[in-house]
């Protein structure tokens, strides 16, 4: 979520748009818009852009309205979407107008935010998929590549549009504070709920028929918390007293100054069920039957397609996600040319994130492998086009990228994504049309390996709000990550991170007397992914872990120690103390630890001996799929975490689960002082098969 100051408006009455795009042959956004499209000045603000080119006159006196004409003038970071007067006419004309003058203060407020995003972002930089950072309408943006045979006949241009509907005619006007593109039409502001936005669309219209049967589109209706309220907490990182200091420098937080509901719906087209042979409704309720009947043989007589215990409600539900997810948000590949990716060694791991669904008690599990099958994947097996360490090579559904799809698919509450497979928590069928996923029991296939989930995941308010991922004001990388040795004086702090207060993070139960925020990602410190959540003060606090198949798991927290403003910790599994606390202050070699390098142990039989005795005595060395990188991203895969002495698995302690109960992790500060942390950076949940198998060691990946 963008963060606003008290000067943006307070209302939410969103004009509705029309403007029609016409759709065309795909061509890859990789081909560079041309240098001579580029206007350079060091002279020139956003503002003085505007107003100095008549061609954005009407543009401009809309903005005028808005009040925020004095931002684009001031030192920052912006990407204007300038639609030209021609533009603004044929929007005026769509609604029956002939003056901007006849635009009511909601509307300029609505056309204004929405052609905003508080970021720079060039065509080169992120030229396919989702944006990041949504608008200041707080909506996500698409960009995306067609071909264009029309305008110059016998020649194929390159043709960029955003929303799938306004195109840029010219791209990439370097300003003082950031960029300019200019638009053909006014981009549209849609004022539908997500269920409405799944209706529109033809080509679902068997999943949005079984959504409709389920009742579980009104899940989706929902959008802002009402209650919410932080006060001047929320303004936009100008408050040195929420400086917070974490280990060596300090974070520079502010709150969302509003709590969204967002949700994001997983949409097998029609043609994706017609290969099960699925065309109505009656033949989507034989097949959730066939998937789920297996697996929840108790609840295979129920035929109420409203109960969260029907096969139908099952099916659908799986394909629904409690957060608002883009393209580029479900894994750490966070943009087509990810910096953040490099730190990752893609040739023995992909790249991959676990979230709950809006099945009770059903995960999914989300991967971005590299090689011949790149791309985003949901439940996949494997590492890039072999079997993994265990064995299994599943394929998964893959989400098609937004240059693979024709619409607009953001809804204010949320957004849709087409997948190329149905999704399944029970088991997979023969008619499925990927070999590699017949006949298994997802739960016990899919499901059955070591869950790592990155702790800025634990709270779908972590991820509706942009918190996790959020873009900095840094220079590096344009403005994408964080950078080291931030001071106290929230001016000249870069590093901006979003905080939650207590009831305000769906999952985490806490006192007033703990802080918590998610830092932004920074590529070159000792984070997995590049963040963490922060946790300080005398903290208490009770997380809902995501729940996982039957059987005996292993809980273990990820962390970086060695700082003298790390915490005392003490471990609760469902209010059962877990250990002696942990003291984070220490680094991996000191006495009370023990960890030894590799090198230093040895041969490979001497290195696997070790392992066993630091595991048995509550210690895991850090990942190996895992190194921080150089601070602009221009670095590669470097010494993994597991050859760092400070970057440590703590393992927690056991529990069993039913497969159908959340468990708690309760983590209290046993310190007196309110000024330590915690560094809640990753945790792990890995069954008894991997940790504990006689047979076949679990990977140091």
């Amino acid at each position: 979520m963008t963060m606003k100051s008290n000067r943006k408006y307070k209302f939410l009455a969103i004009a509705a748009f029309i403007v029609s795009a016409a759709q065309v042959a795909f061509v890859s956004c990789s081909d560079d818009p041309g240098v001579e499209n580029r206007f350079t000045t060091t002279a020139e603000y956003a503002s003085d852009f505007l107003k100095n080119r008549e061609k954005f006159s009407e543009f401009s006196a809309i903005v005028d309205r808005s009040r925020m004409m004095d931002l684009l003038g001031t030192y920052g970071s912006y990407t204007v979407f300038a639609p030209t007067n021609e533009a603004i006419d044929k929007y005026l004309a769509g609604r029956g107008l002939t003056s901007i003058d006849q635009l009511s203060q909601a509307d300029c407020d609505t056309i204004t935010y929405n052609h905003i995003i508080e970021q720079a972002f060039f065509t080169t930089d992120f030229n396919d998929g989702t944006y990041p950072q949504m608008n200041m309408l707080e909506r996500p943006m698409t960009i995306t590549c067609d071909s264009d045979t029309v305008s110059i006949p016998g020649q194929v241009q390159l043709a960029i549009y955003i929303n799938k509907e306004a195109r840029m005619v010219q791209m990439d006007d370097s300003v003082e504070n950031g960029v300019v593109h200019t638009m053909s039409s006014v981009i549209g502001a849609k004022n539908a709920m997500l269920p409405d936005v799944l209706a529109e669309d033809s080509a679902i219209s068997l999943f949005v028929e079984a959504l409709v049967a389920c009742h579980l589109d009104d899940s989706l209706q929902h959008y802002i918390d009402e209650s919410y309220s932080v006060g001047s907490d929320s303004i936009d990182w100008t408050n040195d007293a929420l400086c917070i200091h974490t280990a060596v420098e300090y974070d520079n937080v502010a709150y969302p100054e509003h709590r969204y509901f967002k949700f994001t719906a997983l949409t097998p087209r029609n043609d994706v069920f017609e290969k099960y042979g699925v065309t109505d409704l009656e033949g989507m309720k034989k097949l959730a039957h066939r998937l789920y009947d297996p697996v929840y043989p108790e609840d295979a007589a129920n035929e109420d397609p409203t109960s969260r215990d029907n096969a139908l409600n099952r099916f659908i539900s799986y394909h629904l996600l409690p957060c608002q997810m883009t393209y580029y948000q479900f894994t750490a590949v966070d943009a087509p040319n990810s910096s953040l990716a490099n730190g990752f060694n893609r040739r023995k791991w992909d790249i991959a994130d676990w979230y709950e669904t809006m099945l009770p008690f059903g995960i999914i599990k989300a991967s971005f492998p590299s090689g011949s099958e790149s791309g985003l994947y949901i439940n996949r097996r494997g590492v890039q086009s072999r079997r993994d360490s265990r064995g299994y090579r599943i394929r998964g559904a893959r989400i098609l990228a937004a240059s693979e799809v024709n619409v607009d698919q953001t809804a204010v509450n949320g957004v849709y994504h087409y997948i190329d497979d149905i999704l399944s928590y029970g088991v997979t069928l023969e008619e499925s049309p990927w070999p590699t996923n017949r006949n298994i029991n997802v739960q016990e296939a899919v499901f059955s390996e070591r869950i790592r989930l990155d702790c800025t995941s634990l709270s779908p308010d972590f991820i509706t709000s942009g918190a996790r991922g959020h873009f900095t004001k840094s220079t590096i990388q344009n403005g994408r990550y964080g950078r080291g040795g931030q001071g106290a004086k929230a001016a000249t702090n870069v590093n901006t991170c979003l905080g939650f207060k207590a009831g305000t993070a769906a999952k985490w139960t806490y006192t007033d007397e703990t802080h918590v925020h998610v830092r932004n990602r920074v590529l070159h410190f000792w984070s997995y992914q590049g963040d963490e959540v922060i946790v300080k003060g005398r903290f208490d606090v009770a997380i809902e872990l995501p729940a996982v198949p039957v059987g005996e798991w292993e809980l273990r927290m990820f962390t970086c120690t060695g700082f003298s403003s790390r915490g005392i910790v003490q471990y609760y599994i469902d209010d059962k103390p877990q250990g002696i606390p942990f003291d984070m202050r220490p680094g991996g070699e000191d006495n009370r630890i023990g960890w030894k390098s590799d090198s230093s142990l040895g041969d490979e039989e001497q290195v696997a001996a070790f392992d066993k005795q630091f595991h048995y005595r509550g210690w895991m060395k850090g990942m190996d799929c895992y190194s921080s990188t150089s601070e602009d991203g221009t670095g590669s895969f470097g010494t993994s975490f597991r050859q760092q002495n400070n970057t440590l698995r703590k393992v927690i302690g056991t529990f069993h689960s039913d497969g159908k109960t959340h468990h708690i992790l309760r983590l209290q500060q046993k310190m007196e002082s309110a000024d330590n942390e915690m560094n809640f950076d990753a945790i792990e949940i890995c069954p008894s098969a991997v940790y504990a198998n006689p047979d076949v060691a679990e990977d140091r990946l």
